[in-house]
């Protein structure tokens, strides 16, 4: 494989970059599913904690059992036992499933959801466009992930992947976001996958979906 095929290299975030995780306690090997723009590379990352936690650290993390391919399936995976390590930076989306989380309690579930607000939407992760649903803190709209934050990676659950028309795989638990390429954000009723469509009358108060693409 070419091994500088990840071109987006930044200043100190290279092989001699930090390896997240190494050297300390209760690492897990956790499976991998990423995508940069061209390519699909399959794996297991050595981290302490959830995924989401060690990308958001944005140094390079340790990887094993590497194979890749091109995104557009154009080719099969082929082993890489080269790459061991990879960087942040260098992914647009990480499919996620349940084996990418720590254990929770169902208590623990319960209170994220209570203390969240779910929005379904469309992404726009240039070559990628994400469908699912967004947790937000209350007082905050989808349109907030647009903006430069301390999270570089965010989760869309019950979520699916598309490049152009073609789907890639099947509706996953989980598509972390990176950020960095987040181009553009719209809600969509999930039923039809299209923006909502404005109900006649005038609202009767509260809080209602706001159209911002005027």
């Amino acid at each position: 494989m070419p091994f500088d095929f990840l071109k987006r290299k930044k200043d100190g975030a290279g092989a001699d970059a930090p390896i997240a995780g190494v050297g300390g306690s209760g690492i897990r090997g956790v499976p991998f599913d990423g995508l940069t723009d061209e390519w699909r590379i399959v794996g297991e990352m050595h981290i302490p904690a959830r995924l989401s936690d060690a990308l958001n650290k944005r140094e390079a993390v340790t990887i094993s059992d590497v194979r890749w391919a091109p995104v557009d399936g154009s080719g099969e995976l082929a082993p890489a036992s080269g790459l061991k390590a990879i960087d942040p930076y260098d992914l647009i989306l990480v499919l996620a499933g349940a084996a990418t989380l720590p254990p929770l309690t169902d208590a623990e579930r319960t209170a994220y959801k209570v203390h969240k607000i779910p929005y379904d939407v469309a992404l726009e992760v240039p070559p990628y466009r994400v469908i699912g649903t967004v947790y937000m803190s209350p007082g905050s709209e989808p349109d907030r992930l647009l903006d430069r934050a301390t999270e570089m990676f965010v989760p869309v659950v019950a979520a699916t992947a598309y490049l152009g028309e073609m789907q890639l795989g099947d509706e996953m638990d989980a598509i972390l976001i990176n950020r960095f390429y987040l181009r553009g954000l719209e809600q969509i009723d999930r039923r039809t996958g299209e923006r909502p469509q404005p109900l006649p009358g005038q609202p009767l108060g509260g809080i209602s979906w706001r159209d911002r693409s005027r």
